[in-house]
């Protein structure tokens, strides 16, 4: 039997067959092919929609037993900063300061005098766990070895950005690199969290330690230091998108904001005809104040009020609100704008009272709020409430983020407000889990899934870029280990596959507002697919994060193939 749109009248364009494919369609829910034309999906069943609807031109690609599904929504994508880090000199690998001193003579040898060497940090990627500690020589290289490596180039070896590893992030630069950056035994960081390491002459040694997650101090301390301009940016995303469609990722949404050149760099690859991730973005606005904030909303953000602006493959709509910050970071990178280093958003500092009188504007405005708790989901419920008295929320949509330790009964005021949420799984169960392994409750609170299920409340889960590899966020979401001791948080709160991959494919459409269209494997909707190296609903828990993306699908094109012939 087959579930198609009408009957037959143009073939389709491309026919997946001879699969095991899961649809989340509610009639088909599983279906061994899908018949393609125009970029969405007419009919799924089984051989005969072959039959049915294959002509002289359509393409049928033989999935020989293999598993396909929608392909991942990754909600919290941060995918703009992936590329860029095969824009700097990579020192994975590199177990030694010799060997990481070997590689920069190299460049430098390649370089013209006075060319900055800049590289990435020291470590193994993705997450540069323990990098200096693991060097033979258990240090950074000092500024005399940098100097002899690179006798005509200023050098800096930046920190770990805290997203990738965890603090503290330890910054080197040769003698050409302190003197462009005017680094004297008179410098001091404005940021807190910054060891600036003199001798005992007083002098610069050229290292700098970093104890902030995100890194402060290229805007603090190092002006002189290269930027991503808008070219490396825009040829950066194009890589991204590349690598983010090798694992079978199709859309993105990003919470977290984007700055004025992050969208500019998004808006051009969209002209170009480039984009072929579906992207959702929000605002990360550069006002310095509440009563900027205010201006702004009215006069130049109504492109971005309730659904926003935009089409199936850019949409841009609402605006993040950060909870907290430092005012004298936030200042700084504003004043380093259009550069955003690795973030891609714009850092923002509000007390409660500003937050409060923000949010506020946002509701009066339209903006639909989006912002990041931790674990100080509570102490934001009573403003989502205060506001919804005078702006009722339901139907705005609007998204609480990175949700780590909450209470029921928080959840449960967000569900009446009509707060989607987005979970990051990675983040706070395995990277940083051990902050939540004495729980009085076990952890069950933490990254709560089940809690948030069964209660109805709309979520879902993404990356963060912490890897990119949703087959990675898949394995924490269910074996929800920390990754130092093993030990499971708040076990009851495991997801089975299915309801893992639910959230991590069709759920996220509902950010966007399209969920009338995009998800589901299903007659009408869009045909952005994923086909795997193994069947998902039977690959052992332990074995999920191994998985490999074979072809991806949007919008019926084929933007990665790694093995398929048709």
């Amino acid at each position: 039997m087959v579930r198609e749109l009408s009957a037959m009248a143009i073939p389709a364009d491309l026919i997946l067959h001879n699969g095991a494919i899961l649809t989340f369609d509610a009639a088909r829910p599983h279906v061994q092919a899908i018949a393609i034309r125009g970029g969405r999906i007419v009919a799924t069943g089984g051989r005969e929609v072959v039959e049915a609807w294959a002509g002289p031109d359509t393409q049928l690609v033989d999935l020989d037993g293999r598993f396909a599904m929608p392909g991942f929504n990754d909600t919290h994508a941060h995918m703009e900063r992936e590329g860029l880090k095969h824009q700097r000199l990579s020192l994975a690998g590199a177990g030694s300061v010799a060997e990481i001193l070997d590689r920069i003579s190299a460049a430098a040898a390649q370089a013209a005098p006075g060319d900055w060497i800049v590289t990435m940090p020291v470590g193994e990627p993705p997450h540069y766990f323990d990098a200096v500690a693991n060097l033979a020589e258990g240090r950074m290289p000092t500024r005399e070895e940098l100097d002899r490596a690179a006798p005509r180039n200023p050098v800096y070896i930046p920190g770990v950005f805290g997203n990738w590893g965890v603090p503290p992030g330890h910054t080197a630069l040769n003698t050409h690199a302190i003197a462009l950056n005017g680094l004297t035994r008179n410098s001091c960081p404005r940021c807190r969290g910054l060891d600036f390491i003199c001798d005992d002459a007083g002098e610069p040694t050229g290292a700098i330690v970093e104890h902030n997650g995100r890194p402060t101090v290229e805007f603090d301390m190092l002006k002189a230091v290269p930027r991503f301009g808008f070219s490396e940016r825009l040829e950066g995303l194009r890589r991204s998108i590349a690598l983010y469609h090798a694992c079978g990722t199709t859309s993105v949404y990003e919470g977290h904001g984007s700055a004025p050149e992050t969208i500019a760099v998004y808006r051009r690859l969209w002209e170009e005809g480039g984009l072929t991730m579906r992207t959702g973005l929000c605002v990360s606005p550069s006002w310095s104040g509440v009563s900027e904030a205010r201006r702004i909303m009215r006069d130049w953000l109504s492109y971005a009020r309730g659904k926003g602006l935009g089409d199936p493959w850019l949409r841009i709509s609402g605006v993040h609100i950060a909870y907290g910050g430092d005012p004298i970071v936030a200042e700084l990178a504003r004043a380093d704008l259009p550069n955003t280093g690795w973030s891609g958003f714009v850092e923002q500092a509000y007390t409660s009272d500003e937050f409060r009188e923000v949010c506020f504007l946002a509701a009066e405005h339209d903006l639909r709020l989006n912002t990041i708790v931790s674990d100080q989901l509570h102490e934001i419920v009573p403003v989502l409430a205060e506001i919804n008295e005078k702006y009722p929320l339901i139907g705005r949509r609007w998204v609480i983020q990175h949700v780590a330790r909450a209470r029921l009964a928080d959840l449960r005021a967000l569900k009446a407000l009509g707060v989607i949420v987005t979970t990051i799984p990675t983040y706070f169960l395995w990277k940083g889990g051990h902050a939540y392994l004495d729980e009085p409750d076990g952890g069950d609170l933490v990254v709560p899934h089940r809690h948030m299920i069964e209660m109805g409340l709309p979520v879902a889960i993404a990356t963060d870029n912490i890897p990119y590899d949703p087959f990675f966020t898949l394995w924490v979401t269910m074996a929800r280990r920390e990754r130092r001791t093993g030990r499971q948080i708040g076990p009851d709160q495991s997801l089975d596959m299915t309801t893992a991959l639910r959230l991590f494919t069709v759920a996220g459409a509902q950010l966007t507002f399209d969920e009338t269209w995009k998800g589901p494997l299903a007659p009408g909707f869009a045909a952005d697919v994923a086909v795997l190296s193994r069947d998902l609903l039977t690959t052992p828990v332990d074995e999920v994060r191994d998985l490999k993306c074979l072809m991806t699908l949007v919008d019926g094109q084929v933007v990665h193939d790694a093995v398929i012939e048709g």
